[in-house]
């Protein structure tokens, strides 16, 4: 029988870092990764002529969605990415009929990665909490709400700066825009977001990019040799043959 594939469940509010140390990770241990803020944008996308869509409409909007599976994601990521969908995937998350139709779609893919891929890198708020609680690794990654702000902000100016767009908006908006979604996220009846109790914490406030990435490659792992889950990219591998990320 082969091997029960290895799930890495990674949790955290919006702007901590999760996305980047995420990719990181499934590129280090060569695992799939997920980002399952997608498949709420996704269902957001499916929605952006529908101003107030009632819970019924984004029910069927999220099955959509699940039919249509992960693989669809990547192509039309880069307009998932807009910060309309964000606000509007924002809203929609907090519908109980939207998370049960996506359920499955992320359970599917950790236990089934795609590509034969020994494991799986997935992202969101209720990963360790809901999705898969049973994960032998799970990492909750947080930032302070000043440090998400200025990195939100920086963001926006480089965008900004690239494509000549609207100017950024201000650190104090996006401010306020954070503590909104971390309200929402945290207070909504349907899998709000909270630390697993098994989760190991990982608060990047002060820590660079590379920092962040470095840290949490060793926490998985040691949460892989406590759990005796291994893989080939983790065995007695010495430390200076590891890929690095460009900060």
């Amino acid at each position: 029988m082969p091997a029960a594939p290895i799930i890495i469940a990674i949790d955290g509010p919006a702007a901590s870092g999760k996305g980047v140390i995420a990719r990181a990770l499934a590129a280090h241990f060569g695992f799939a990764h997920l980002d399952t803020g997608l498949l709420y944008r996704a269902v957001g996308w499916e929605l952006r002529d529908t101003p107030q869509p009632s819970p019924t409409q984004a029910e069927q909007a999220a099955r959509r969605v699940r039919e249509s599976g992960t693989a669809a994601l990547a192509e039309r990521e880069s307009l998932l990415r807009s910060e309309d969908i964000s606000l509007r995937a924002s809203q929609i998350a907090q519908l109980p009929e939207v998370r049960a139709q996506l359920r499955a779609l992320q359970r599917e893919f950790a236990q089934h990665p795609p590509d034969n891929a020994p494991g799986a890198v997935i992202e969101g708020r209720d990963i360790a909490t809901v999705i898969c609680p049973d994960a032998p690794v799970k990492l909750y990654v947080r930032a302070s709400l000043e440090a998400r702000a200025r990195r939100r902000l920086l963001d926006a100016q480089r965008a900004a700066e690239a494509d000549g767009s609207a100017p950024a908006p201000t650190l104090a908006a996006i401010r306020a825009d954070l503590q909104t979604r971390d309200t929402r996220d945290t207070t909504r009846a349907a899998a709000p977001l909270r630390r697993a109790d098994s989760a190991l914490l990982l608060d990047n406030s002060k820590l660079s990019i590379q920092e962040s990435i470095d840290r949490s490659i060793e926490m998985c792992e040691a949460q892989m040799r406590a759990a005796r889950v291994s893989h080939p990219s983790t065995a007695e591998k010495p430390a200076h043959q590891r890929g690095k990320q460009q900060t």
